[in-house]
């Protein structure tokens, strides 16, 4: 149980002051543990880690203020991290009552993510590293789109891979599949857009006025259709969505077989973080699209 009494006393520091008394565990997470505190006619959602996490959390919340700049997509403001003393990092948030209206919202988010994606830059990355899940993501600038995502995404998860010792199949196909991934780019050249970056149905809901809210960001400057292909991984996006993504900002041929390579990743990173279960589901995916290369 995290330290409440000297997280009130962080926070209040930043004037923020809730009552720990009215502290409530908040299921969903499988990363961090959240929780929903009250105080000064407000409610508060809490991240808690380990103190060793702090930086993850300081990721999040610059992530979830460059979306927000772009005043698209709703997000939670965050307003404070910290420490208390050494047992426990966390990350103060706004908190978002959740409805029932995702399926009336799901049009709305897919033109609001269309125009989160029209924010971009000369380089794909961003200004900081951050997470995936709880796996570091590196986001080293880079002006080559190919170059980032074959270092930078598959083959560093490729590379943590590798330390699992049971995977070589995996790992020397995924290797083989760098190298030939830059045929799916030979008539498309993606802009650097601003992404949420682990866009699955969980990390977004509809708020009590049914406008969409998408949290839990792993924010970085990259191929818009990244963000797209993993709202497919796991599912909870609709139609309805889809079709208003589209409307707003048609993919470009080709689209579908490049879902396959960003959602490789991914894969991958949940094979690294939960195990082996998800070993065949990866090294199916690089093998259909090494069948696209004749190989």
């Amino acid at each position: 149980m995290p330290d409440w009494p000297s997280i009130s006393q962080r926070a209040a520091e930043a004037g923020i002051d809730f009552d720990a008394a009215t502290v409530r565990a908040v299921d969903g997470g499988s990363i961090n543990a959240g929780w929903r505190v009250e105080g000064s006619g407000d409610s508060f959602f809490i991240k808690t880690n380990r103190a060793d996490r702090l930086d993850m959390f300081q990721a999040e919340a610059a992530g979830l203020r460059e979306l927000a700049a772009t005043q698209t997509v709703r997000v939670p403001e965050p307003l404070f991290s910290g420490t208390s003393g050494t047992a426990d990092a966390f990350l103060i948030l706004e908190f978002i009552e959740l409805g029932s209206g995702r399926r009336s919202a799901a049009a709305a988010l897919g033109q609001q993510l269309a125009d989160l994606h029209r924010n971009t830059r000369p380089e794909f990355g961003w200004d900081r590293d951050n997470t995936i899940g709880s796996t570091p993501q590196p986001n080293t600038r880079d002006e080559d789109w190919i170059s980032f995502f074959s270092q930078q995404r598959l083959g560093f998860q490729l590379k943590l891979a590798k330390t699992r010792g049971s995977c070589g199949h995996l790992v020397d196909r995924g290797q083989r599949l760098i190298e030939l991934m830059h045929h799916l780019f030979s008539n498309y050249t993606p802009a650097a857009s601003l992404l949420h970056g682990d866009l699955w149905g969980g990390n977004w809901g509809a708020d009590g006025s049914g406008n969409p809210v998408i949290f839990d960001p792993a924010v970085y400057y990259g191929d818009r259709e990244a963000d797209v292909a993993m709202t497919h991984l796991f599912g909870g996006f609709g139609h309805r969505f889809y079709s208003a993504y589209e409307d707003a900002w048609p993919l470009a041929d080709g689209a579908e077989l490049r879902f396959e390579l960003y959602n490789l990743y991914h894969v991958i990173n949940h094979y690294n973080l939960f195990g082996n279960g998800y070993l065949p589901q990866a090294e199916s995916i690089i093998d259909r699209l090494l069948a696209e290369f004749g190989t």
